[in-house]
């Protein structure tokens, strides 16, 4: 299917939302992007492809252009309306007003989290098999473990079930990923030196990072500020509260759990006009974040692995066969620039 029938799908899907105040306009907007692409701006064209890529080379190594010409107009064309789609779709809710955290969804995500927490527990009195890569057969685990190695970060994503049942979240989106990354010659202390080193974070993790701060700090328990600022296709910035605790498990294994007990969507960031929003009332472009780290030491260095679930508004009515996969990438980039900032920072420590 090309972009001039994704648009056309689009449209028809949108005058299929029933009224959803959310979709408001965004039949006219269909339109005009379908006169767009059909006008040949800038010479791009469709052109037929065969095969596709797979799931996991796209979760572990990021999309690569295909080789052929014709291909490769037809996935920039298909990716530029994609983009334009989005901005629409994350432009949609302050035209429409401010989207409410509903009790039903902060419920399942409540939910969601408990069973997260329940198998973290379990896999950590194990004490065996601690990295995610360490569940993958044989010969999988083993190319993991070596592009590790070489300096790769392997990221795959999870999915929390309630038995053999998917848990339901009406009114919001679940993002679950897990990622690990391998720093050699490092220690744990060097890790966890970085990982509580939250004065310095905005340092650490600049352009995601803005500003961070110790609030109060007992032993190994934290309460830290962090200000994200995100940006894909528009730029949101959130004022976020933290509670952090650290574990340190043997001479070369710790773990951290953190939650997020406040975020707060800002407007007009950095203006004299900036003001925080109520949080849960707001955009919905993030309202909770569940955090699970793991160091552990082996192979001449350390393993650092990150798990987040995070909570988000869901996709418009009708939209999510075009704009849920994009949108989703969002996390698992994120998971990504983390994880490789925390072995700059660590590398960079331990050169001074």
């Amino acid at each position: 299917m090309g972009c001039l029938e994704h648009v056309s799908l689009l449209r028809r899907s949108v005058m299929l939302g029933y009224g959803d105040p959310a979709l408001s306009g965004w039949a006219n907007l269909c339109r005009a992007l379908r006169r767009w692409l059909g006008g040949g701006r800038n010479g791009l064209r469709a052109a037929p492809s065969s095969g596709r890529l797979s799931e996991r080379r796209v979760v572990t190594d990021g999309v690569r252009s295909p080789d052929r010409v014709g291909v490769k107009s037809r996935w920039l064309q298909r990716w530029v309306a994609v983009g334009l789609l989005v901005g629409l779709v994350t432009a949609t809710p302050a035209c429409a007003g401010n989207l409410r955290l509903g009790t039903d969804t902060a419920a399942a995500f409540a939910r969601y989290v408990r069973a997260t927490d329940a198998r973290n527990d379990f896999e950590l009195k194990r004490g065996t098999g601690l990295l995610w890569i360490d569940g993958l057969p044989e010969e999988e685990r083993a190319a993991a473990y070596e592009r590790l190695r070489r300096g790769d970060v392997e990221v795959q994503k999870l999915e929390t079930m309630d038995g053999a049942s998917a848990i339901a979240c009406p009114g919001g989106l679940i993002h679950h990923w897990v990622g690990v990354v391998f720093i050699p010659g490092a220690s744990v202390d060097d890790v966890l030196a970085v990982l509580q080193d939250y004065d310095r974070q905005a340092v650490y993790y600049a352009p995601d990072v803005e500003r961070s701060k110790v609030i109060s700090r007992d032993g190994g328990h934290f309460r830290v500020y962090l200000r994200f600022r995100r940006h894909k296709v528009i730029t949101v910035v959130l004022d976020t509260e933290h509670e952090v605790n650290y574990f340190r498990d043997a001479a070369g294994l710790a773990h951290s759990r953190s939650s997020a007990v406040r975020i707060a969507e800002v407007e007009d960031a950095g203006s004299a006009a900036e003001r925080s929003k109520e949080p849960g009332d707001d955009d919905g472009f993030l309202w909770k974040m569940e955090t699970w780290w793991r160091v552990e030491q082996a192979d001449g260095g350390v393993y650092v692995q990150s798990e987040v679930a995070s909570l988000t508004r869901g996709i418009p009515t009708g939209l999510g066969w075009l704009v849920g996969p994009f949108v989703t990438s969002i996390p698992r980039e994120t998971l990504r620039f983390t994880l490789e900032a925390t072995r700059k920072a660590v590398e960079g420590r331990r050169a001074k």
